[in-house]
């Protein structure tokens, strides 16, 4: 293969090659002992040579040498194990290469051209495998090359796919190709003459719409923060619409919120993207989306085929998905009806003879004794294998999981231990009873418990026997368990509300967190165990919300019901740390606890978090903002009418998101919410939004004659408290005095009472069109503002703080924050796997003593640091070394804390010194970069020591050790006394004087500012000045010396000894310094004011540090040049890595 050239200073040493071919310029070497016959000695020596030696263990055994004549240094520019590879690659340098060397003059030319050819050769390579991926090879190749050589961008950034299409720049449209990156869109036209190319950042993108206007039939209209553009003429705008809002999702998410957002494992590797992939997991998101899977589940197959239906008396067409652990099936129209199987419910899966009637027929057997009955499938062998060999595994992994929970109960008795709820009353030992509660899982619903003593009337009794009798006749028709049919006749009975009987056993089976609880026996369990004692933010803010969870309900005023939601909400804060705990689980959890037996109600909580309502319970809920931008288009779209008369939809959408959150439980009189709940488990976050969409239906003429957001929200708060079910239990709605009086002050009409039964069924009327596959599309797209939104509302509150602290204009810290951001950006983009990993982590802090919340702020490290500081200097910077030096002492005085990483406070601080501050401040920034910490002995010597200097004249800081800090306080007065202790420090800088500057470090401050004046126009004036100035300071530390020097004459005997230890140890201390003595110091010192002092008598220097310098000129340069100086960097690092 060919590789990048490589230096080689000795073609031959140690005689470890042997040249089987060569001329002029090429070599064709074999490594001695490859290929001889057994046992010479020579082939022992090398083979034992590259093994000890060579740190790969592994040596090639052919390579190709470029040699130029004249030289002792060859490049190795080609390798291979088998002598007929690199033959090829001979054959082919000899046939395209040979001949052309001869014409060049100078020989060093011959190994740059030929060095050029071939990095050019291995550029080839990469792009022929991406090819291979696309569905033609060669057309995929050219419009690669065509992208790498229009914009210029390092060959890391992958090209997914592109399109032919217009731009349209007013009223003219730019016929031309947009070429779609991992981390980029870019556009190119060349047309009469004229050049139109730009390139936008996905991370730029604020919202993507498709839109139609006059001129246009319809078009994709890419919104940025700067200005829009619109784009036109797909030969497939669907398909282009849809990869672009990929595209920008799968950036925005990894770039803005990968520590909330979870990615699939291929899309976190930016490289694997490709057009093919990008389908693939578009349709993964909808099967996961449409049978609320488990989100690690992988899809494998997809294929169109027929399920005998006994219901319908009939084969039901449609396609069946699998998984690692699911069957699914779903009819053509999506909900008619759906087939889930769980493989660990599967005992078989075969194959049967096929006829004219019953095509490629394959009949699953599961547990339960029935059998289900699949035709008319394509490739019916490959996939029963396939389907067969993983239920092999599954079979086996739960043979073993089985085998080791047997021993380990034959070995210890199962704690803590189950029992059934029993009515406690108050007893004298009401501790010793709540300590027993809190270790103790309880195996029935609670409403078995403090159902009895609720009151009950006939009626409610009847319909509660109506109702399972109705689920009993559903489920003789349609089966019972995971795998029942799951059609529209269902929701019928949803609406009336399940029974309470079997309304914990239908969660169970409808979310299927029953095959979790089946594949995880004692996992709760043991979770409990782990969990209880442990004290975080976490288990505080759940014992804080305790009794704030349905306080109404005489569950939740006793005990039992409280110590079993404090394990439900501990285990799965010690389950899932991410998530932890949120506002709203608690609720959820009180209900889910009514129903469903304790250890259910934790894996329907783990249904609903981490399935049903995906990144809900992070720590931005950004899923449900997602969900509730969503419903604002859909407000828009289903109901016009009141999208004209409200003209802010976002009071509508914003009263929304308790909806979402806590699925109308918070809202609605309870056992109404609790119907909700039954839709829910069947239709997901559909059910939310269809009956969403019929309340606003049902209150749109209200809504439209409302005057102000806080009338509209009344009208929304009154109609949910009416709505009602049948049986009215134990939670009565508000007293009707408050009701009639309230309406009327307010001026608000009275509201009637709206059955619940009646107000879903009418959200499946009207609103049961909504589809999966339509709100996650929406949601791909909405995900891209509500992440956005999120960036500026954290760009603001970094500009806030920041503000306060310097002079520069609001603009251009704006500016600046964005340039500083973008280059954390390309350092994700183009950067090393391990460094860009590393600054993506370092982007997320704890705000609250590491405790509390997480907020995004940017951070760079020194290179990326290195790379601002040359574009925004003030002064000439040029690509010396010194200016190199500079920018790493600039970025060791930055960073204080010590962690390799400069904030965005800090650079600003930095820039508005350079560009904001008088003289005297500029000096002092200076300064302070010439003496320690900023400046070290290793910039010089390497042989001395790394760290800063030390010295009597500068304080030493020293930690104390843990012992001596007493016990460990709460995290709140810690964070309490770290922000006294950081205000100390901010008076005790102010007030502290600079050190004293020594010789050398003199030497270096002269040095910076001869660099400086490099291309000045008044460089002459300049270099004068200096040295005057440079004189006038030597002169003063010199009879400053001579002063010291005779006055330490008379009292150094009496400081030895008062001092005694202290002058020993304080002379150890100097003497690392520099050259072991106490003298060192005394030598030679000068004070930052006699600088200052000295700079002030020569007015070319005031002038050309009091000379105004434009920031934002500078900034819009920086924004210029940003991009292709990092990527031609990063470019460089990786070509000689």
């Amino acid at each position: 293969m060919w590789l990048n050239p490589e230096e080689v200073l000795l073609k031959n040493a140690l005689k470890l090659w042997v040249t089987e071919r060569s001329n002029d310029f090429f070599l064709l070497q074999r490594r001695r002992g490859h290929g001889e016959p057994t046992g010479r000695i020579t082939g022992l020596l090398v083979g034992a040579l590259d093994t000890v030696l060579d740190s790969n263990a592994r040596v090639t055994p052919f390579r190709i040498l470029l040699q130029v004549p004249g030289s002792q240094i060859s490049w190795v520019i080609a390798s291979g194990a088998a002598i007929e590879e690199v033959n090829k690659h001979w054959d082919w340098l000899v046939h395209n290469l040979l001949h052309s060397l001869s014409v060049f003059e100078n020989k060093e030319d011959v190994a740059s051209f030929v060095k050029g050819k071939v990095k050019g050769l291995i550029a080839e390579e990469v792009r022929g495998r991406q090819a291979a991926q696309e569905g033609d090879p060669e057309k995929f190749r050219e419009a690669l090359l065509k992208f790498e050589l229009h914009f210029g961008l390092p060959s890391s950034e992958k090209l997914v796919t592109y399109y032919s299409c217009c731009c349209w720049k007013g009223r003219v449209p730019r016929q031309g190709f947009l070429y779609l990156s991992i981390n980029h869109m870019a556009f190119y036209s060349f047309l009469l003459g004229k050049e139109v190319k730009f390139v936008i950042p996905w991370a730029e993108v604020t919202r993507l719409e498709r839109v139609s206007t006059g001129l246009m039939t319809e078009a994709i209209r890419v919104n940025t923060r700067q200005r829009q553009r619109e784009f036109s003429m797909f030969l497939n705008l669907d398909e282009a619409f849809g990869v672009i809002g990929q595209l920008a999702d799968i950036a925005l998410r990894r770039l803005m919120d990968s520590e909330g957002l979870e990615l699939d494992r291929v899309l976190q590797q930016p490289t694997r993207i490709s057009k093919r992939i990008l389908e693939e997991q578009a349709l993964r998101e909808y099967v996961l989306a449409l049978f609320r899977l488990p989100r690690v589940e992988k899809l494998h197959e997809v294929a169109s085929c027929s399920v005998w239906t006994p219901h319908a008396r009939c084969h039901t067409a449609g396609t069946l998905y699998t998984t690692d652990s699911y069957l699914c099936f779903s009819s053509r129209e999506e909900g008619n009806c759906i087939l889930l199987i769980p493989l660990s419910e599967v005992l078989s899966i075969e194959k049967a003879e096929s006829t004219s009637l019953l095509p490629n027929p394959v009949i699953v057997s599961v547990r339960t004794k029935k059998a289900f009955q699949l035709i008319e499938l394509q490739d019916r062998d490959e996939l029963v294998e396939s389907l067969n060999c993983r239920l092999r595994a599954l079979q086996w992994k739960q043979s073993m999981f089985r085998s080791k929970r047997d021993g380990k109960r034959s070995m210890s008795s199962p704690t803590p231990y189950y029992t059934f709820y029993y009515d406690t009353g108050f007893s004298d030992e009401e501790e010793i009873e709540e300590q027993v509660l809190r270790n103790t899982i309880n195996s029935e619903a609670l409403m078995t418990a403090f159902h009895q003593n609720q009151p009950g009337t006939n009626d409610k009794k009847s319909t509660e026997q109506l109702k399972e009798r109705l689920w009993e006749e559903h489920f003789t028709e349609f089966g019972r368990g995971v795998h029942m049919f799951r059609t529209e006749k269902i929701q019928k009975l949803l609406a009336m509300g399940i029974p309470e009987s079997l309304r914990g056993e239908l969660w169970m089976t409808l979310s299927d967190a029953s095959s979790e609880l089946e594949s995880h026996q004692g996992y709760y369990t043991n979770l409990v165990q782990k969990s209880m004692g442990h004290s975080n933010l976490a288990t505080e803010e759940i014992e804080r919300d305790l009794h704030r969870s349905l306080p109404d309900h005489p569950a939740f005023q006793n005990p039992t019901g409280i110590a079993a939601l404090r394990r439900v909400l501990t285990a799965y804060a010690h389950r899932n740390p991410k998530i932890g705990y949120c506002q709203s689980m608690n609720i959820l959890s009180s209900v889910l606890l009514l129903y469903a037996k304790e250890e259910e109600a934790f894996w329907l909580l783990v249904a609903v978090c981490e399935r049903m309502l995906p990144d809900y319970f992070n720590r931005r809920v950004i899923g449900a903002q997602v969900d509730q931008s969503v419903f604002e288009e859909l407000i828009r779209e289903r109901l016009p009418e009141l999208a004209e008369n409200v003209q802010d939809l976002s009071t509508l959408s914003s009263v929304s998101l308790s909806w979402f959150l806590t699925l109308f439980l918070s809202v609605l009189p309870f056992h109404s919410a609790v119907c909700v709940v039954d839709s829910f488990f069947f239709h997901g976050i559909k059910a939310i939004f269809q009956l969403g969409l019929a309340a606003l239906d049902a209150n749109a003429a209200q809504l439209s004659a409302s005057t102000d957001d806080g009338q509209a929200l009344m009208i929304l708060a009154s109609f949910l408290d009416q709505v009602g079910c049948e049986e009215s239990s134990w939670l009565p709605s508000s007293p009707p005095a408050v009701e009639e009086t309230g309406r009327s002050d307010t001026g608000i009409p009275a509201v009637g009472h709206t059955n619940i039964t009646n107000l879903i069924n009418e959200s499946y009327e009207k609103f049961g069109d909504l589809s999966v596959r339509q709100i996650e599309r929406l949601r791909c797209r909405h995900r891209i503002q509500v992440l956005q939104a999120h960036e500026d509302t954290t760009k603001e509150n970094a500009l806030r703080l920041v503000a306060q602290d310097v002079s520069i204009s609001p603009e251009n810290l704006a500016e600046a924050y964005d340039l500083f951001k973008t280059e954390h950006f390309i350092s994700l983009y183009w950067g090393d796997s391990s460094a860009a990993a590393a600054a993506e982590a370092a982007a997320w802090r704890y705000g609250d003593s590491g405790h509390s919340y997480m907020e995004r702020q940017y951070r760079l490290d020194r290179p990326q640091f290195k790379s601002l500081y040359g574009l925004l200097v003030p002064w000439p910077s040029g690509l010396n070394q010194h200016t190199d030096t500079l920018a790493n002492r600039t970025f060791t005085l930055l960073d204080q804390d010590r962690d390799n990483l400069v904030t965005f406070r800090e650079f600003a601080g930095w820039l508005d010194t350079l560009y904001s501050e008088e003289l005297n401040e500029k000096i002092r920034l200076l300064y302070r970069l010439h003496i320690p910490p900023a400046l070290t002995e290793s910039e010089d010597d390497p042989s001395l020591m790394k760290s800063p200097l030390l010295s009597t004249n500068r304080p030493l800081y020293v930690n104390l050790p843990s012992d001596v800090e007493g016990e460990v306080k709460d995290y709140q007065e810690q964070l309490k006394q770290m922000l006294q202790d950081l205000a100390k420090e901010k008076e005790k800088d102010v007030e502290k004087p600079l050190p004293l500057m020594n010789q050398r470090e003199f030497i270096q401050f002269c040095k910076t500012l001869y660099s400086m004046f490099h291309g000045d126009p008044e460089e002459n004036d300049l270099f004068q000045a200096i040295a005057t100035v440079t004189s006038l300071v030597l002169q003063i530390g010199e009879a400053g010396h001579r002063r010291h020097s005779s006055g330490s004459e008379v009292t150094s005997q009496e400081e030895a000894k008062g001092a005694g230890q202290v002058t020993a140890e304080d002379a150890g201390v100097d003497a690392s310094r520099g050259d072991g003595s106490l003298a060192a110091d005394e030598e030679w010192t000068v004070s930052h004011a006699q600088i200052l002092a000295s700079l002030l008598t020569e007015q070319a220097l005031v002038n050309f540090f009091e000379k105004p310098v434009d920031l934002s000129a500078k900034i819009a340069a920086a924004k210029e040049k940003q991009y292709h100086q990092r990527a031609g960097l990063l470019t460089l690092q990786q070509g000689t890595s």
